[in-house]
């Protein structure tokens, strides 16, 4: 049996990339069910899918009414389901919200997509890159010179699979206590907007410059920042509060700047060259011997081959390996109801049989769902 604060909680995934998939992965890792229904014929099912862990795979043609049926059976059942098309996919497929809550009132119905279920761009392709830019948030991160992508972390992880997985679970409770079910509508663009609300308000109360590298945290300020190293490896320093600051200052041996300038971009300029000279002097891992722990707010800048080594990642075990895939664990951590990973991910159709009757079907039912080309 699952473990996790969700053990018991059946989810339907209807297959997609990105976010989708890395929402899943929470939900599993918290202990849901999740029954993830993929295109028929589809060639996936490596372990080094991460995000794709911890589901059983049914593998369905959805051109088939036998199969489309078979879905609305499964949405009968389930506490909640998701899918990433765009908006107008599942109506055409005959499993749109209206279809589906019509069989099961208390049913959560999560739509994840780049733009929203409408809109002037609703039906545009995207990526994470094009969310982020009309949000202001890719404005505000990079150099001075020109906007810097930040992974696919804001628009796809932050902005999208967070956001539906909390909307999600708020739903679930909605309808536990209500018995009525609901659609949620998490779309990435909406998401980064919410994750900029902090910089929107210090913009509205004139604490923040609308440039790239002008502000306290956006590399502006030389006292939060990155530095590299005599080995031309790099650091990053985060010394906000005015005692962090004077704790920096004391482990660097840097006794002529006034303190009093810390927050006066006049000086910032002076700062950085005293601090970009003095982290030349030694290597990464001298700074990190003198400095690691302090409350100079200081940290080595780890590659992705370095990080889950790190002593800190080992004694929580913040990463694990998992059939010689090393990955990160579930997080986050509950006391009563620690999550697990449930299972890697699975070869497409793995579970078209085990999948189905473990979700209520008989045996019967799934032999006439093969002779019907279903799956």
């Amino acid at each position: 049996m699952a473990s996790g604060p969700l053990n018991g909680v059946k989810i339907l995934e209807f297959s997609g990339i990105g976010p989708g998939p890395f929402c899943g992965m929470l939900l599993s890792d918290m202990g849901a069910d999740v029954l993830r229904i993929d295109r028929k014929g589809g060639d996936r099912g490596e372990k080094t899918h991460v995000t794709r862990r911890g589901r059983k795979s049914v593998a369905l043609d959805l051109k088939q009414p036998a199969a489309r049926e078979a879905c609305l059976r499964l949405m009968e059942t389930a506490d909640a389901l998701y899918e990433g098309f765009r908006p107008g996919v599942m109506e055409r497929l005959g499993l749109g919200p209206d279809v589906a809550l019509a069989r099961n009132p208390r049913l959560v119905y999560g739509r994840m997509t780049g733009w929203g279920q409408d809109g002037p761009l609703a039906q545009s392709a995207g990526h994470d890159i094009n969310y982020i830019a009309i949000t202001g948030a890719l404005h505000a991160i990079g150099t001075a010179e020109r906007p810097v992508p930040p992974l696919n972390l804001v628009g796809d992880f932050g902005g999208g699979a967070l956001y539906l997985a909390v909307g999600m679970l708020a739903a679930l409770l909605h309808a536990r206590a209500t018995g009525e079910g609901q659609v949620v509508d998490a779309a990435m663009s909406d998401g980064a907007a919410s994750l900029m609300a902090a910089f929107y308000g210090h913009m509205a109360g004139g604490r923040w410059n609308d440039r790239r590298a002008a502000n306290g945290v956006d590399g502006g300020a030389p006292y939060y920042g990155v530095y590299a190293c005599k080995d031309g490896r790099w650091i990053a320093v985060g010394s906000i509060e005015p005692q962090f600051f004077a704790l920096l200052m004391e482990k660097l041996e840097i006794a002529d700047f006034p303190h009093k300038h810390q927050r006066d971009p006049a000086h910032w300029p002076a700062l950085r060259a005293r601090l970009e000279a003095t982290f030349l002097t030694r290597t990464q891992s001298e700074w990190m011997a003198l400095m690691e722990g302090s409350d100079a707010c200081f940290a080595g800048v780890l590659s992705l081959t370095d990080a889950p080594s790190h002593p800190h990642h080992i004694a929580r075990g913040t990463f694990v390996t998992v059939d010689g895939v090393l990955q990160p664990a579930p997080a986050p951590r509950f006391s009563r109801t620690p999550g697990e990973i449930q299972a890697l991910d699975p070869r497409i159709g793995a579970h078209n049989e085990t999948g189905l009757t473990g979700w209520g079907f008989t045996q019967a039912e799934v032999d006439a769902l093969r002779r019907d080309g279903g799956f």
